[in-house]
């Protein structure tokens, strides 16, 4: 039996976010492409805290790929450690199935034209994506417990987004 794994998106293509109250964020399809490209070496940590990483792709735990849906990853924690069991148990449970992402802005498109102004992300470098209790982008991303493959995983991640992109018309 393969170790278990979390997987799901981290973001979605156009899915708004309101940071702060003061301005609504979507990142652009293609908008992480060079990131992943030029700086591959992404790390899974827990609530964003640089001292408890769960998993990095540089040594395989952690794997980060852009779709058409949006920035799918699997993450394999360390079931030994208090931090995988942790992330695990509660992902597993469902207490936590939410993801957020730690990333630097390079280009932006902004429209101040309406109350709230908006920024659409169209190129950013991602340093992190982070197991969190609840995600600036929140119900958009997703954080689930497996046991089988990623292929199969991913499979069934895409056919969930897609069925509740269908419903929305999109």
């Amino acid at each position: 039996m393969a170790d278990p794994f979390i997987s799901g998106y981290a973001i979605q293509w156009g899915k708004p976010a309101i940071i702060g109250g003061l301005w609504e964020e979507r990142f652009a399809r293609g908008s992480l492409d060079k990131s992943l490209r030029d700086y591959p070496d992404v790390v899974a940590l827990w609530s964003h805290d640089r001292s408890k990483p769960l998993g990095r792709v540089g040594n395989g735990t952690l794997t980060v790929k852009a779709d058409n849906i949006g920035l799918w990853y699997a993450l394999t924690p360390n079931p030994d450690s208090p931090n995988g069991q942790e992330a695990l148990a509660t992902v597993g449970r469902g207490d936590l199935d939410e993801v957020s992402i730690g990333f630097f802005c390079e280009v932006s498109e902004w429209d101040d034209s309406a109350e709230m102004p908006t920024r659409l992300v169209t190129q950013a470098q991602l340093m992190e994506l982070s197991l969190v209790t609840w995600g600036a982008f929140g119900k958009d991303t997703s954080a689930v417990l497996s046991s089988d493959n990623a292929a199969s995983a991913r499979r069934r991640v895409v056919a969930k987004a897609e069925a509740a992109m269908r419903l929305r018309g999109i």
